[in-house]
């Protein structure tokens, strides 16, 4: 079903026919190449298509599709370009659909929703709604963009407060395989609209976002690198605050243990977020955190454009390859102790390669995210209790001659985590999507009757499977 390089170039040629050389791009123009570097890492840089595609509305998207599914053109979509690994968001034998064009950040009247383009990043919706007190629960880092985050579900600072980002999504406009321009909402193909939460390119091109909006003032903030010597007291107080007993929905925070090979430092470092208004005060909740000795810690009292910018500069500066990947787990203190001693001793094995930094994040999910609407996403987790930890890999390095070296050391690491978890009973199979990587299947994780429901979702709306046979990057519905 899909094309030959010859009939690849034919492709771009109807396309070109069809949108004309303002929104479809050919290798080695000034546009082509301000797609190409405009990635987040340098893998999905290195992919080279054999054209982009900018379309400026629905309508084009619908044009595209058609042109691309009846000459069997391969493609890749793209929104904010952030999944990492090669071939995800750029199609290298075929087409990729930039979406950054598709931008637009509009208000209801009343202001009770928010429709965007997939191609609108946070931090752009954010400065929209600060001036207003208003938000929604987005993604954290500025230059992310809304269709990839949210239709692997969301993690938000606001998210104990209102679920996963997905289930904050009111209605979708897609585009399908065979070009059809659908709204899917609780009232109109209702099936597509839960399936899109969560089950990520496999239905079609999502073309807007409608979001519900709350009013939000300005948050706490702060950021603190502590000593590894604290990390008995850190994996206490983390567990008592992660157990869903114990939870303040006005809290988002993330505990993580980082090494960089360029400073020969390693630290633990404590991201903290609180979402109700405190003025100067420190948030009660964190007073034991607080209290733990520091190399540098900082506070602020800041907007969420600021802090989705100040997210952006947490990324490691100086290098251009990056990765990651996740697993999940019961936050008991033995399994807290269990991921870090997995991930302190995988650092003997990777401490020399060039510009590393080597981090492992502790990020709680409670049941106040991922049982709010439980049933109304396809993430499958309606029948957990208690509350989970994502635990994400992030690694950055400066040399592609290391990739495969670091692809093949965090796998390690996550299959070391995961044999652990199993033995202390504190494994979950749950993956969350926007964090996998290319050789996990979150999809999967979902549990057999979520994909069932899929498949089913998947042979209504795209019986010919375009969106799996021409469109091979990102992660599949099992078959």
């Amino acid at each position: 079903m899909t094309a030959s390089t010859g009939t690849s170039h034919l492709c771009c040629e109807a396309l070109l026919a069809l949108l004309g050389a303002e929104k479809v791009s050919l290798q080695g123009s000034p546009l082509y190449n301000a797609s190409l570097s405009s990635y987040f890492a340098l893998q999905s840089s290195s992919v080279h298509p054999l054209c982009f595609v900018s379309p400026q509305t629905s309508s084009d998207v619908s044009a595209t599709i058609g042109s691309l599914t009846s000459n069997s053109c391969e493609f890749a979509i793209r929104s904010g370009g952030h999944m990492w690994f090669p071939g995800a968001s750029n199609s290298p034998s075929g087409v990729t659909i930039d979406l950054r064009n598709l931008n637009s950040i509009d208000l209801s009247p009343g202001n009770s929703t928010i429709s965007v383009g997939p191609g609108a990043t946070w931090d752009a919706i954010y400065a929209k709604l600060d001036p207003l007190g208003l938000s929604v629960a987005g993604g954290r880092v500025a230059g992310v963009g809304v269709g990839g985050l949210t239709l692997g579900g969301g993690i938000s600072y606001l998210g104990p407060r209102y679920g996963w980002t997905c289930n904050t999504a009111s209605a979708f406009e897609v585009v399908l395989a065979n070009g059809t321009i659908l709204e899917a909402d609780e009232a109109h193909n209702a099936d597509l609209f839960h399936g899109l939460r969560g089950g990520s390119n496999n239905f079609g091109v999502v073309t807007r976002v409608d979001l519900k909006t709350f009013v939000q003032g300005p948050v706490w903030s702060a950021s603190i690198y502590n000593p590894v010597s604290t990390i008995d007291s850190q994996i206490r107080i983390f567990a008592r605050l992660a157990a869903a007993d114990n939870y303040d929905e006005n809290a988002s925070f993330i505990t993580g243990f980082g090494y960089s090979q360029s400073q020969g430092l390693t630290v633990i470092d404590n991201e903290l977020v609180y979402t109700k208004p405190v003025e100067n005060e420190t948030p009660l909740y964190y007073k034991d955190l607080l209290s733990l000795p520091s190399i540098m810690s900082s506070s602020s009292l800041v907007n969420l454009t600021t802090l989705a910018q100040q997210g952006a500069e947490l990324l490691p500066p100086g290098v251009a390859q990056y990765m990651f990947a996740t697993t999940t787990f019961r936050p008991t203190e033995a399994m807290l102790h269990a991921a870090y001693d997995a991930w302190n001793t995988s650092l003997a094995g990777v401490r020399d390669i060039s510009g590393l930094t080597w981090s492992l994040s502790l990020e709680p999910l409670p049941p106040a995210i991922y049982q709010r609407d439980a049933t109304a996403n396809a993430l499958g987790l309606a029948d957990r209790t208690g509350s989970r930890v994502v635990c994400l890999l992030s690694q950055a390095w400066a040399d592609q001659a290391d990739n495969e070296r670091v692809y093949n050391a965090s796998a390690a690491l996550v299959a070391a985590i995961e044999d652990a978890a199993r033995s202390l009973n504190a494994y979950d199979p749950f993956l969350y999507l926007d964090y996998a990587a290319k050789w996990q299947d979150p999809i999967a994780s979902y549990g057999n009757v979520s994909v069932r429901q899929l498949q089913e979702l998947q042979a209504k709306v795209d019986p010919q499977r375009v969106f799996t046979k021409l469109v091979p990057g990102g992660f599949k519905i099992p078959c």
